[in-house]
């Protein structure tokens, strides 16, 4: 039985503004108050509960794991599942190597560390800049916030991590100067911004011609948000490095680094580690996610689920003067509205439904991969009334 708090703590760092309720249980698209009130995610703890709550396959893997009594045994020792899980991920994508760890932003810094390795090793001291885009969000660590694009996160640790840039692309990747760039193909905290695949392909070719990596951050928009495995696979290109984190253990901590064996090969034993990363207990529930995220059904009804929040959201933007632009893919969509973003989000609690903004003016709409067309129009039904 889950004890109710009385009243907010000062013991934890104020950083989060946090919604008035407290949660204590959760069952398919829904997660309960104190009260018993239901409300519906579209959120899915920032696009981490892909398979929504209380699912019987993730606790059944979560029993198993803790039933071997091995909890954690740190990288120094061998154990199957983490093994097992980074030959799944090579066998689905273009990856020779699989490096764990704990977040999305530990994903991107180990990134931009084997990024940097690989330039000294093929160019020398000189060649260690790395570029993001416009619009970027990569983490918020030391590394990874100087390749973020929002002030309110940059300019208080300022100065930022040297070598890392936000720039316009062709004019300043330098293949004497440039050892990597990072896209996410699906930009989230900056507006849900659909990356066009020929922009893709054209950074893909850039980036060949003058010896420099891409580096995908599918950190939100990978592991079936968008129909496939992975995003980068409806492009038609392949990255030399690709990060992921989010859903992979069903809200357990985990994230992973994807990379070529030409990259691999600059990294040696010392030059990384981690503590906890691709641990027994977190993989193996992690391999029970991979499995279900890669059924060619789950991501059949990802797609079929595209198809029925674009028409829904298409009919709220014709209604609504509010609206003013709708796009996305799979099941992570962007909405700008006139009204404060907060604004509709505080309404959308009294609606009884879970939004996250993604700027001043945008609505990330992240429900989990799960979920029913009937869940969805009440979702997107709620959603119009908060927009008012």
């Amino acid at each position: 039985m889950t004890a109710s708090l009385t009243a907010v703590t000062d013991a934890l760092l104020g950083l989060y503004r946090r919604a008035p309720m407290e949660f204590v249980r959760g069952a398919g698209v829904h997660l309960y108050d104190t009260e018993g009130t239901a409300y519906l995610d579209f959120t899915s703890g920032i696009a981490v509960n892909a398979l929504g709550y209380d699912d019987p396959g993730v606790k059944r893997a979560i029993i198993e794991a803790a039933e071997t009594g091995v909890i954690h045994t740190s990288n120094l020792y061998r154990t199957a599942p983490g093994e097992q899980l980074a030959e799944k991920l090579v066998r689905a994508s273009f990856a020779d190597r699989v490096f764990f760890c704990n977040s999305g932003a530990e994903a991107n810094e180990g990134a931009f560390k084997m990024a940097r390795k690989w330039g000294r090793m093929v160019g020398g001291v000189a060649k260690h800049e790395i570029i993001s885009l416009r619009g970027a969000f990569h983490g918020r660590l030391f590394g990874t916030v100087a390749a973020t694009d929002r002030p309110q996160y940059r300019n208080p640790f300022r100065p930022l991590a040297g070598g890392i840039h936000l720039d316009e692309l062709r004019e300043v990747i330098s293949a004497e100067r440039t050892c990597a760039v990072i896209v996410e193909p699906i930009q989230g905290e900056g507006g849900v911004r659909v990356i066009e695949a020929a922009f893709l392909k054209a950074l893909r070719e850039l980036t060949k011609e003058r010896n420099v990596l891409l580096i995908l951050d599918e950190i939100q928009c990978g592991y079936g948000r968008t129909g496939t495995v992975f995003a980068y696979e409806q492009v038609g290109i392949e990255p030399d490095l690709l990060t992921i984190a989010k859903p992979m253990a069903a809200g357990l901590p985990m994230g992973a680094v994807l990379l070529t064996e030409a990259v691999a090969q600059a990294m040696q034993p010392g030059d990384h580690g981690t503590t906890f990363g691709g641990g027994p207990f977190v993989a193996h529930v992690a391999n029970h996610v991979f499995d279900r995220i890669s059924d060619p059904a789950l991501l059949e009804h990802v797609r079929a689920m595209e198809h029925a929040m674009c028409e829904l959201l298409a009919g709220v933007q014709r209604r609504s003067p509010k609206v003013r632009a709708v796009r996305g893919r799979g099941l992570m969509w962007g909405v700008d509205v006139t009204d404060p973003a907060k604004d509709v989000v505080a309404r959308a609690l009294d609606q009884k439904l879970l939004l996250v903004g993604a700027g001043d003016h945008t609505i990330r709409l992240l429900p989990p991969l799960v979920i029913g067309r009937d869940d969805l129009a009440k979702g997107i039904e709620q959603f119009e009334a908060a927009i008012g």
